[in-house]
């Protein structure tokens, strides 16, 4: 049984592999809980740039403060997990397997500029760092980081596959995505 949208509370946290989903799922679900939404790759990367990197303490000072009320914070930035956990209500962990999620990272950067999640007046390009990190360094973290958010105690949602992110949007009647 799926926990429902109320039952994940005020502060979720969406986790999960690059090109997952997240960002798509966190915009549904805050249109539908009336919540605000935070894409931290938009806190950590410099607007109208090829994801130029934010300094880092700019970066952890925006972080701080999206979880000041209520949210959905999507992204990962495994060093700021403990922090976004000890305020979140609900975990929802996304997954899919390598391929996938670089099939989406090819569609998404090259017909998709528009995105949710996606850094205003982006200039986006295929990367061969982020390839190397989808296809071979995520994978190899995923079940220590899973661990993580399982050890957390808060409510907790997992998808594995983009069927049962689908899934997922029927149970708490989001819109269905044009892409996921």
């Amino acid at each position: 049984m799926v926990l429902s949208l109320p039952e994940l509370g005020t502060r979720i946290c969406i986790l999960g592999p690059s090109n997952s989903g997240k960002s798509t799922l966190a915009q549904a679900i805050g249109t539908q809980l009336g919540l605000p939404v935070v894409h931290l790759d938009q806190l950590r990367f410099v607007p109208s740039t090829n994801w130029v990197l934010k300094p880092p303490n700019e970066f952890l000072a925006a972080h701080d403060a999206a979880m000041a009320d209520r949210w959905i914070i999507e992204g990962n930035y495994f060093g700021r997990v403990p922090a976004r956990l000890a305020r979140a209500t609900g975990i929802v962990q996304l997954c899919d397997t390598r391929l996938a999620n670089l099939h989406r990272y090819v569609r998404r950067t090259l017909f998709e500029p528009h995105r949710p999640g996606n850094l205003e007046g982006a200039q986006d390009s295929l990367k061969w760092d982020l390839t190397w990190w989808i296809l071979w360094e995520e994978p190899n973290k995923r079940q220590a980081r899973r661990a993580l958010v399982r050890a957390s105690g808060l409510p907790y949602v997992e998808s594995n596959s983009m069927r049962e992110l689908k899934a997922l949007y029927a149970a708490w009647g989001l819109p269905s995505p044009t892409h996921v």
